[in-house]
């Protein structure tokens, strides 16, 4: 049996690799509450942009909304931490998610969700000239660290930017991103987004 990956491991032993040098890195971010412990996590060691793609979101009010709330996070983040939205292209998850209606969460939809989502976050890292590209799901005790690695890497392969892997519910992430939630007075929505998870 292979011994399961440490990502929290890897994640430091590559900002070690740093040597003090704080690289530009574009984070697709979900929503402003799991964002929160992974930038107070990032921010330190990388110039941090947050991407806030998610076109599992529904309806679009509650894309709206998280957005809303990423916004509000960031200004009261110390630092000036970029923000680069997308416009709410539904359509995107609309064009593979029915098929996948009965798939239960964590399973084949979810994983078509993670890859579109971190392929345009690995495609607009390339274009805008980002050194590396990660994700806040991680940070997520439901989402598996594996495939949302597993995913990120094919992504940065696909699109020659390095993803950096990362577990960041380790170290207690996921409970520091409900502290900071109850800090800052972050919405948190009872749902991952699209509305087959509502309610599982």
């Amino acid at each position: 049996m292979m011994d399961k990956r440490n990502y929290q491991l890897e994640m430091e032993a590559e900002i070690a690799r740093l040597d003090g040098r704080r690289p530009s890195l574009l984070l697709h971010s979900c929503c402003g509450p799991c964002s929160s412990a992974v930038l107070e996590r990032l921010t330190e060691h990388f110039r941090v942009t947050v991407l806030y793609y998610n076109p599992n979101i529904e309806p679009e009010e509650e894309y709206l909304h998280r957005l809303s709330e990423q916004k509000r996070l960031l200004s009261l983040l110390p630092g000036d931490i970029p923000l680069l939205s997308c416009e709410y292209e539904h359509e995107a998850f609309a064009a593979f998610a029915p098929a996948l209606a009965d798939a239960p969460e964590g399973g084949e939809r979810c994983l078509a969700c993670f890859a579109i989502r971190l392929n345009r976050t690995a495609e607009l890292a390339s274009r805008y000239g980002f050194e590396y590209f990660t994700t806040t799901l991680s940070v997520s005790p439901h989402k598996n660290a594996d495939n949302v690695n597993r995913i990120g890497a094919e992504a940065g392969k696909r699109h020659g930017i390095h993803y950096l892997f990362a577990d960041f519910k380790k170290k207690n992430g996921y409970l520091r991103s409900l502290q900071l939630s109850k800090e800052y007075g972050l919405y948190r929505q009872n749902y991952c987004g699209c509305l087959y998870s509502k309610g599982r």
